[in-house]
């Protein structure tokens, strides 16, 4: 019987593979047999990636989502490069740890472009037909911030929220092009952006999160296990939904 998450001749992209837990995603999909596009601004640390993965044909692109106006372009001819893909996983983002009273535009505005409108502009490309191959998989990165609220994450979690508002939209609308879309609502997770917390929050309030977590902190595995999931044949039934991965964070 042929294993459902079998990767074997599939080619996934993986935006913000640079690190954590995109850099965790490419290496699993690498190791079940998918062919990565690993995406990102820093070449240095895409190509530390890139050496890390099993297989070969694996690329590296450098580039910086932020550039919405310029994205579709950059995809589409990336696409005739790489040819059509099986996935695309948008793990790119930033966090934004700040209370409504020092709320400004300028850093919403640069939060929502990365968390946000990059994914509405990767979707645009990736549903032509050119794009992808028949049973393609988009998933998106969402937060369990946007499932349970917790003081000075509000413009964070309100741009969690709208990827889980855009996957439920957007798989119906792709369901016609033949892509299913999906979305991580992730916990805490030990990474790069952890320790950017630590220097922006309290001890007591990094022992508050972390007590919120039954089983503690996830690893950068523990997700790229579900996108990997998401990405297979083994959630072809699948469209549309948040798999919450949260060390039983919101049970």
């Amino acid at each position: 019987m042929t294993n459902p998450m079998d990767l074997h001749g599939k080619a996934v992209l993986v935006t913000g593979a640079s690190s954590g837990i995109g850099r965790e995603a490419s290496r699993c999909l690498s190791e079940l047999g998918a062919r990565v596009v690993l995406v990102g601004r820093n070449k240095e640390k895409l190509l530390e990636t890139a050496s890390s993965l099993e297989g070969t044909g694996h690329l590296v692109e450098a580039f910086d989502l932020s550039q919405i106006e310029e994205t579709p372009a950059w995809l589409e001819n990336l696409s005739k490069v790489a040819g059509p893909l099986d996935g695309l996983v948008h793990c790119a983002g930033v966090i934004l740890t700040q209370p409504i009273r020092a709320w400004n535009l300028k850093e919403t505005e640069a939060l929502m472009r990365i968390n946000v409108y990059a994914g509405l502009a990767l979707a645009r490309i990736f549903r032509q037909k050119s794009a992808h191959k028949p049973g393609a998989s988009l998933v998106f990165m969402s937060s369990i911030a946007a499932l349970n609220g917790q003081p000075g994450l509000v413009t964070y979690a309100a741009s969690k929220g709208a990827i889980i508002g855009l996957t439920k939209s957007l798989a119906l609308e792709l369901v016609r092009d033949g892509v299913r879309v999906n979305c991580i609502a992730a916990g805490t997770v030990d990474t790069e952006m952890l320790e950017l917390m630590k220097t922006r929050l309290t001890s007591e309030q990094i022992k508050a999160v972390a007590d919120k977590h039954p089983l503690g902190f996830g690893r950068p595995r523990d997700v790229a296990n579900a996108i990997a999931f998401l990405v297979s044949d083994a959630s072809r039934w699948i469209t549309g939904s948040t798999l919450v991965v949260d060390g039983g964070c919101t049970a």
